[in-house]
């Protein structure tokens, strides 16, 4: 069972979700949007998992300052004994 506690639900400002596949990756960002105070900007990119690529990704994430990311796989990526 969840314990409940009264400390109060603090809201991500920045944050990132990634759905990873094995030749690509699909990512959304959620920032504030920068000229409409208290609404959120919200933009998709893919990106390919190559290192080369995934280096751009984590550069544009630093540059966003995301506070926080979720990721779901969508691939099998366990390689089973005697498979």
């Amino acid at each position: 069972m969840d314990e409940i506690t009264d400390e109060p639900v603090g809201l991500v400002e920045r944050a990132c979700a990634i759905d990873i596949g094995k030749a690509g990756l699909v990512v959304c960002v959620r920032v504030p949007h920068p000229t409409r105070p208290g609404r959120r900007a919200q933009e998709v990119r893919e990106y390919a998992t190559a290192m080369p690529s995934l280096l751009r990704l984590a550069d544009w994430l630093h540059r966003l300052q995301i506070e926080l990311v979720a990721m779901e796989a969508t691939s099998d990526y366990v390689r089973h004994e005697g498979a």
